[in-house]
């Protein structure tokens, strides 16, 4: 089962009632992003099809007579690792985590060594300083839309793979002492709306991290969302149940739903780059101050996005904006890089 060569990694544990597997790596093991309690569809996006089925037979009840317990699992970083233990009398099951490297074990939907998230810093009006990024995609260091070729990563696994990549930059810098009360961005396309295992992923990535509520941060742009308003709504309540915030992106984009609008359970909206770029047009800003104001009695903070010049800054405060992103305040950059803007 085991040879001198393996290297112990962490520990596992199996509840079969609660059916939620703890895994708890070693503090040395850069096992971060797996470390938490998973049920097993929250688990299952992170892995291959054969990992998560591999998993689901070793676990099944009628193998808890075996005398010892190993499985192997495919990781998003294409390694692997294996489970090894022993089953107890109640269907329950513990045991180590072993490094297991295997080229021919790589995660069907990880990322290619193209793909990298980068973070763009969202700053507070009122205070001056960073209180958050918006995590990024690029592969090859371009944008997505800009990107041609294999991309070593499916639409599928790009959402997952993105909140992992945000959760690590968080921990990343509550470990560094930057980053206590900093939030990530995550955007969401219109496919991901009808995903009913990333909200599970989500609870997975806050209880693991210990982040607070609305630490971590869901983006929903409004023309997905309105495609399906009902969907919307019910995906945004479970996200929000999982400990994450909602963030409605690209308002005024599209053709805005007030009664839509006020069954969000959302937390903020970010406004369309094209309406920020209007600014000094008297109807625009009449809009812009409506909306601002529109968000602040519902609670939600507003968000200017695309912004390219500091002395747009007076006007955004004195329109009632809360938050501001652009160029004019940084490109997007590293999460290692972010911790030395952060340290400024």
């Amino acid at each position: 089962m085991r040879s001198a060569s393996d290297t112990k990694v962490g520990h596992w544990n199996w509840e079969p009632k609660a059916r939620r597997l703890d895994i708890d790596p070693l503090p040395q093991s850069s096992l971060d992003d797996i470390g938490g309690s998973w049920t097993l569809d929250s688990l299952g996006v992170l892995l291959d099809g054969l990992s998560r089925s591999r998993l689901e037979r070793a676990l099944d009840p009628s193998r808890m007579h075996d005398e010892r317990f190993a499985c192997v699992l495919g990781l998003s970083n294409g390694g692997a690792i294996r489970l090894i233990g022993e089953f107890g009398a109640d269907g329950s099951a513990r045991g180590d985590l072993i490094q297991d490297i295997d080229p021919g074990l790589r995660f069907a939907g990880a990322p290619g060594p193209g793909l990298e998230a980068v973070f763009q810093p969202i700053v507070s009006l009122s205070t001056g300083h960073i209180s958050g990024f918006e995590a990024l995609a690029r592969w090859d260091g371009e944008a997505p839309e800009n990107h041609s070729g294999e991309t070593g990563i499916g639409d599928a696994a790009l959402a997952p793979n993105m909140l992992i990549r945000a959760s690590e930059a968080l921990s990343l810098w509550r470990k560094e002492g930057v980053g206590e009360h900093l939030f990530a961005n995550v955007n969401l396309t219109g496919r991901d709306l009808g995903r009913e295992d990333l909200a599970g992923l989500v609870e997975a990535l806050v209880s693991g991290h210990g982040f607070a509520p609305g630490q971590l941060r869901i983006e929903l742009t409004e023309q997905a969302a309105l495609r399906d308003a009902d969907a919307a709504v019910r995906v945004a309540t479970a996200f929000k149940k999982a400990g994450a915030g909602v963030i409605l992106d690209d308002f005024g984009s599209g053709h805005s739903s007030f009664s839509w609008l006020a069954a969000l359970p959302a937390d903020g909206l970010k406004i369309d780059p094209e309406l920020t770029r209007q600014i000094g047009n008297p109807k625009v800003n009449v809009i812009l101050e409506t909306v601002t104001l529109l968000a602040s009695r519902l609670k939600m903070s507003a968000t200017a996005e695309g912004i390219e010049d500091l002395q747009q800054i007076g006007k955004l405060r004195s329109l009632g904006f809360h938050y501001a992103q652009g160029f004019a305040f940084s490109r997007p950059i590293s999460a290692d890089e972010a911790i030395g803007l952060l340290r400024q």
